[in-house]
């Protein structure tokens, strides 16, 4: 089990700095399909598997001047009202809908990076 953590930490770190998507939409499904986590703990795990990988790049990208620190945390003084809501949501609706709703995520992202990547192919293609 620690040997396939490892390996899914590896992939989704190097996957998500290389595509630009959370490392959320790449942590989950691995860890339903490869370690068998219920979605629930799975969500849970990859939140605090992030928070580390979210601080050093931070930093990092602070230390090449592309981070705006006050909006930064506004957000993320913002959100710990929304985590707490959204940790009372997880644990009274039925996990089959958080299913859903984390599928229905995942499209979204996926066409949304889809049409960006067709608009870049657009313009890469006109003069």
């Amino acid at each position: 089990m620690t040997a396939g953590a490892i390996l899914i930490g590896v992939a989704a770190g190097m996957l998500s700095g290389l595509l630009g998507v959370g490392g959320g939409a790449l942590f989950v499904p691995a860890l339903v399909l490869v370690l068998g986590l219920d979605q629930v703990d799975a969500e849970a795990t990859s939140l605090l598997a992030i928070v580390p990988v979210a601080l050093v790049g931070a930093l990092r990208q602070h230390r090449y001047g592309n981070v705006r620190v006050r909006d930064g945390l506004v957000i993320g003084l913002l959100a710990i009202p929304g985590a707490l809501l959204g940790v009372v949501l997880v644990n009274v609706l039925p996990e089959r809908a958080t299913e859903y709703a984390f599928a229905a995520l995942l499209i979204w992202i996926a066409w949304t990076l889809g049409r960006g990547a067709v608009a870049e192919l657009g313009r890469a293609g006109s003069p």
